[in-house]
């Protein structure tokens, strides 16, 4: 899809669709589309609600086939969030009615590069559609070609907000396509592929610690899940090196648990909804997406993305529950339950990433159905050992309208992890699951500042929402890529 900054009058624009942004404690112009707009509102038809669209054909005294009203919510509340999902919910509208054309009307009072920043990405992320796999000729018919924005006087600060927003919400777009791949289609060799290319495109430095390497380290608790696949597993590590950044300087790991499918292993799960098992390489995707994006957008951080991928499957060679695994941080591990599986690969992975000299580490994975429970489709679980790290996740999470609820991390939740057999077990009982699954991988950060990120609840839609189609969401991405942006 194309995207233009324009200055032109927007009255008078040729388009296939124009959309408004209105507010709910704001009246429309009552001559807007030969009073049309207002009538709505006065009915109460179109009120402005955040999330809200309207549609009117052929409206009088505008150029524009269509028009959209498109609600913010109030004026004293609306932001980049109520923006973001309005853009996304009007493109989304004008798509299915085989609009190819858009034009978005910030003006002078909307046209902040904040908020067309998030016009931008709303425009993007709307556009995303899960079918790559259906073979109906017709499913491309309606595509949106180009999309304008009008946000009154061009400037250089609109310029790279427009850029910006593409580059966050294409790599955003980006993580989704990946988690949207079924098993068949991404195994850990192929995410592994997917990550090199996508680090050739961008110049970034790709390695891959195949399984021999990953033996050679010592990585038990990352091979003892991959043991019962014919796939082989691996470690993505891709490095941003900036030249500006300081010697002795901090240091961000993002990292992201790899599962491109989840049996459960010999702790089977359910068949009912295990398709959806192909999304618990979600946390891996996001990292992915996010190191995309920061390699166009150029922070002045280092910042190295690991991703331990495996697939987790049921057979003669599978792990069973009671075996017991060395880490490649030393401690020894007790397998109560082979489908807690996400903690296991990410333990070594983040001891790699503290003893390559990261001096902060977050990860994210789709790791408990615990989070779930506690917080719905609604938040991400946030943990952290070290409460300045967690304030600057907070503040990239809210800057990128990605909601995280902070959770504890009590010292008391480390004795339900305790083992007879072993240093640790890998489950904590029936009660607070979320927690004890954080306070396992707590155990393998060597005291560095560390933050989980449990997505579990986020990482995919069962439904569609106005704004946003069925399946991966691509959370994460925008909160990794705040966290770098703003390090200072």
């Amino acid at each position: 899809m194309e995207l233009i900054l324009t200055t032109s009058d927007w009255k008078t624009a040729a388009c296939e669709a124009a959309v408004l942004f209105c507010y709910s404690d704001r009246r429309p112009d009552g001559d807007l589309a030969g009073g049309l707009a207002a009538e709505l509102a006065d009915r109460k038809e179109f009120e402005g609600k955040a999330g809200e669209t309207a549609l009117i054909y052929r409206p009088a005294g505008l150029a524009a086939q269509r028009l959209v009203l498109a609600g913010l919510g109030e004026s004293g509340k609306s932001g980049a969030v109520e923006m973001r999902k309005a853009a996304a919910a009007a493109l989304r509208l004008v798509k299915s009615k085989g609009a190819r054309d858009v034009l978005y009307v910030l003006g002078e009072t909307m046209g902040t590069a904040p908020l067309l920043e998030a016009a931008v990405e709303g425009v993007v992320l709307g556009d995303f559609e899960p079918d790559r796999y259906k073979t109906d000729p017709k499913k491309d018919e309606k595509r949106v070609e180009a999309a304008r924005f009008f946000a009154g006087a061009e400037s250089l600060e609109l310029v790279e907000a427009l850029r910006r927003g593409r580059v966050i919400a294409e790599a955003q777009n980006f993580a989704r396509t990946l988690a949207n791949e079924p098993g068949n289609r991404l195994t850990p060799a192929g995410l592994g592929e997917a990550a090199r290319q996508m680090a050739a495109e961008f110049r970034l430095a790709c390695e891959i610690l195949d399984e021999p390497r990953l033996k050679q380290l010592g990585m038990g608790a990352l091979l003892g899940v991959a043991q019962g696949s014919a796939e082989p597993p691996c470690l993505i590590v891709i490095r941003y090196e900036p030249a500006e950044a300081a010697p002795g300087g901090a240091h961000l790991a993002l990292l992201g648990k790899g599962v491109t499918f989840d049996t459960g292993g010999i702790s089977i799960k359910p068949s009912d909804g295990m398709e959806k098992m192909k999304y618990d390489m979600s946390g891996a995707a996001a990292v992915l997406g996010a190191m995309r994006a920061l390699a166009q957008l150029k922070p002045a951080i280092r910042v190295t993305a690991f991703a331990p991928c495996v697939e987790n499957m049921p057979s003669h060679r599978a792990q069973r529950p009671g075996d017991i695994v060395t880490s490649y941080l030393g401690k020894t591990i007790e397998v109560l339950n082979t489908d807690a599986e996400g903690r296991l690969i990410l333990a070594d992975a983040l001891t790699y990433a503290s003893r390559l000299g990261c001096t902060h580490l977050v990860d994210a994975a789709t790791l408990t159905g615990a989070v779930a429970v506690a917080l719905a489709s609604v938040h991400a679980g946030l943990f952290s050992n070290n409460e300045e790290f967690l304030e600057r996740i907070q503040a990239a999470a809210k800057k990128a309208g990605e909601k995280m609820w902070p959770l504890p991390l009590d010292e008391e939740y480390r004795d339900l992890l305790k083992s007879a057999f072993a240093d640790i077990a890998n489950i904590g009982g029936r009660y607070g699951g979320a927690v004890t699954a954080a306070k396992f991988l707590e155990e393998f950060v060597e005291g560095k500042p560390w933050a989980h990120l449990d997505i579990a609840g986020t990482a995919w839609l069962d439904e569609a929402k106005p704004h946003q189609a069925k399946g991966p969401t691509g959370v994460a991405v925008r909160t990794f890529v705040e966290l770098a942006m703003n390090w200072n």
